[in-house]
């Protein structure tokens, strides 16, 4: 009987070979997974080299293309169709190189509240990105409850609230997360480079020497609207950082406002800067200046003066100075705005920034980074 009793307290092989088994699963599931702080302050878990990903917004797809240039759109498993809407001159740029993208499944707004869960988990998504300027929306339409429940992890990122403070976080944290840190540290360490060519020359001007300057965001997208701008955020963040006084943040303590016209014309600013994309597939009405890959400098130009020529506007001194510019509005929601600051900059100040070229560096960008190569024009001056 001793010797029954003391059989039976020894493990079989079999129970031996199982219990490793398990604990064998178990660890390679805790080394599957990577526990990260996003840019909304969110302790989120993982997994690693997350291959399915769903966009938030198409427009990431410029971030992501940092990442993953050999094929942007291969873990890309839903997206909105913000990027074929109010970007066609990227989307196309991008539909020829990568034809694939096509298939890509569309999704509806997740901040709205039509976006398909029950899509998200037949796609058997690792990963959900959004945007931090709409965390709260996410939150109020109850997404990120739903998601939490059929855990799939949502990471909020950031190239639009606080570009200048959140795109290094951002990239770095998409780099880890997608198993891509190599190409997230090249990116961020150019970025810093070429961001610091401003910061270096503007750090210590004078505020009486800086110009006021006024941002018309999205100018002409609706013809007989006028004027929204930026207050002390996105590009409005920008003039500043690149050595300007942002009319906007004068009045405006949030993201953006809506502006009457006369309050423009007595104030004149000593700059005007349009915010413009090819809208015209979207909003064919639209009298924006439809910059992007597929604009060109006498079609640019011709907006332009339209948008000058409105009344009361030709009697703006940035008008008749020639300080009255258009630059790209897809900038404000996208890691490549360091050539947004460089031309801001050069506006301002001339003279300090002879030697800087944003057109090379953009094209730079495109030769090292990115799968498509430069075209079009992104910003210009009133000629």
């Amino acid at each position: 009987m001793q010797s029954g009793t003391g059989h039976a307290s020894r493990p079989t092989l079999g129970a031996a070979v199982i219990a490793l088994a398990a604990a064998f699963l178990h660890l390679s599931a805790l080394a599957a997974t990577i526990q990260v702080t996003d840019i909304a302050g969110r302790t989120v878990t993982v997994k690693k080299g997350a291959e399915r990903v769903i966009l938030g917004e198409g427009r990431m797809i410029y971030s992501l293309a940092l990442l993953d240039r050999e094929d942007p759109f291969r873990r890309v498993v839903g997206w909105r169709d913000d990027l074929i809407k109010y970007d066609p001159d990227a989307w196309r740029k991008y539909e020829a190189r990568f034809p694939e993208a096509r298939e890509i499944a569309s999704f509806g707004s997740p901040y709205s509240g039509d976006f398909s869960v029950e899509k998200a988990i037949s796609l058997e998504t690792d990963l959900v990105l959004m945007n931090l300027g709409n965390l709260f929306k996410a939150r109020e339409a109850g997404i990120l409850e739903t998601l939490a429940k059929v855990e799939i992890p949502v990471l909020f990122v950031d190239f639009r609230q606080r570009p200048t403070q959140n795109t290094v976080p951002s990239i770095l944290l998409m780099g880890r997360v997608l198993e891509r840190e190599e190409q997230a540290q090249a990116f961020v360490d150019y970025y810093l480079q070429q961001m610091r060519v401003v910061y270096s020359r503007v750090a210590n001007k004078p505020e009486e020497e800086k110009p006021v300057v006024f941002i018309e965001r999205a100018a002409g997208y609706n013809p007989n609207q006028c004027c929204s701008t930026f207050g002390s955020a996105n590009l409005g963040k920008l003039v500043e950082e690149a050595g300007g006084i942002n009319w906007g943040s004068r009045y405006f303590s949030g993201f953006s406002g809506n502006v009457n016209p006369e309050k423009i014309f007595v104030d004149d600013p000593d700059v005007m800067i349009l915010t413009g994309a090819n809208w015209s597939e979207a909003n064919p009405q639209t009298t924006a200046v439809l910059l992007g890959y597929e604009a060109r400098p006498e079609h640019v130009q011709e907006r332009m003066r339209a948008l000058a020529g409105r009344r009361g506007f030709d009697q703006l001194q940035s008008v008749n100075d020639k300080r009255f510019f258009s630059v790209y509005h897809q900038f404000y929601n996208s890691p490549y705005h360091f050539v947004a600051l460089q031309a801001f900059a050069k506006w301002f100040y001339p003279g300090d920034f002879e030697d800087v070229d944003p057109v090379a560096n953009f094209r730079a960008l495109h030769d090292s980074f990115l799968p498509v190569d430069y075209s079009g024009v992104f910003w210009a001056a009133l000629n």
